[in-house]
């Protein structure tokens, strides 16, 4: 494996120039126990951990924390495939076993954040792999991190498809009466057939809208990123009022819909998948995706209207692409004396 002078690849480059971490810092486990049964974790040390993503991205934020490479969801759509071939690791079945642990991610980012040359700019967590996948369970980062941006008051927003986020309900909401705090979760579709071959690791659909309603009764809203949506599989017009229904009835604040992109890696994996489980459909993805790792213009765009039609219809709103809505609980309201009676004053509606 290549962990000598490594980079953070075109999608996530580093803050500075040294190297991601030197091949002497690797330690690589295994753990017999079911659910890490045949992963490989290699638990590295970091010598950064605030990225700057590229200019040229498409992503509505500047600067991520990883604190994981690869991802036991193992979803075959996954764009972030690509990035372990920089390590020299397989896209496909090791991007789903081999994962790399950022051991010292807490105690770096909370330096990175102290020192004078950060300004205090929003971060994104969760947005190459998942930050709440199950590595988390055992490694606990996450804990320390979000204690690291509640401390400097450093907003945040973090995007999982893992139910281990409400172990850290508490943290998030202290950070949430500091600063601004995004959470949302990812639920393309409702179908359960279609979960356990698209998205074999992760908790089934139902258990991710439990996600949001739970941090909704804690004062804490989470928006629900529709995605992907998968062409010929997920997006039939009743199958996405049921996908868009259930997230209305989770009480979600907003649903960003984002059709399926297959970027180099996440490409070849998925259309090896599609060929083993539906072949009909390889020559339709071959024609819709002709042009490159994106569908066109003009079915993004029907798939958008369409989802956001439904929102309306359900009482939910559309979000920004990417973007949770940033929520803080309420701070308690000190109890005012009695005041002399006024005239009303003109209502004012908003529509924001």
């Amino acid at each position: 494996m290549r962990w000598d002078n490594l980079t953070a690849g075109p999608d996530h480059r580093r803050a500075d120039d040294a190297a991601l971490f030197g091949a002497d810092a690797v330690t690589t486990r295994t753990f017999d126990t079911p659910e890490f049964r045949g992963i490989t974790f290699h638990e590295i040390r970091a010598r950064s951990i605030i990225n700057r993503v590229p200019g040229a991205s498409r992503m509505p934020f500047e600067w991520t924390v990883n604190p994981y490479r690869g991802c036991t969801h193992a979803c075959v759509y996954c764009f972030a495939r690509k990035t372990h071939s920089y390590l020299d690791l397989d896209t496909g079945i090791g991007f789903d076993t081999q994962i790399v642990v950022k051991v010292n991610a807490p105690d770096l980012l909370r330096r990175q954040l102290a020192s004078p040359r950060w300004q205090g700019e929003h971060i994104a967590m969760g947005t190459n792999v998942d930050c709440y996948q199950r590595a988390e369970g055992r490694y606990r980062l996450m804990p320390g991190i979000i204690a690291a941006l509640r401390d400097r008051a450093n907003p945040f927003s973090i995007l999982t498809k893992g139910t281990l986020i409400l172990r850290d309900l508490d943290l998030l909401t202290q950070a949430a009466q500091v600063t601004d705090v995004g959470i949302s979760v990812s639920v393309g579709f409702t179908d359960a057939e279609l979960w356990r071959t698209v998205e074999p690791g992760t908790p089934a659909p139902e258990r991710r809208l439990d996600v949001v309603r739970a941090l909704g009764e804690h004062g804490i809203g989470c928006g629900v990123l529709m995605a992907p949506v998968i062409p010929f599989l997920s997006d039939q017009p009743d199958r996405l009022r049921a996908t868009v229904r259930a997230i209305a009835a989770a009480g979600a604040t907003s649903v960003t819909p984002l059709t399926l992109h297959l970027r180099p890696g996440a490409r070849e994996w998925f259309m090896t998948w599609l060929a083993r489980h539906h072949p009909h459909l390889v020559p339709r993805y071959e024609r819709l995706y002709a042009d490159g790792a994106y569908a066109p213009t003009w079915y993004q765009r029907r798939i958008t209207r369409q989802v956001h039609e439904l929102a309306q219809e359900y009482g939910i709103g559309p979000a920004r692409a990417g973007a949770a809505r940033r929520v803080r609980p309420p701070e308690p309201t000190p109890p005012r004396a009695p005041q002399p009676p006024q005239a009303p004053e003109p209502v004012q509606l908003s529509l924001l």
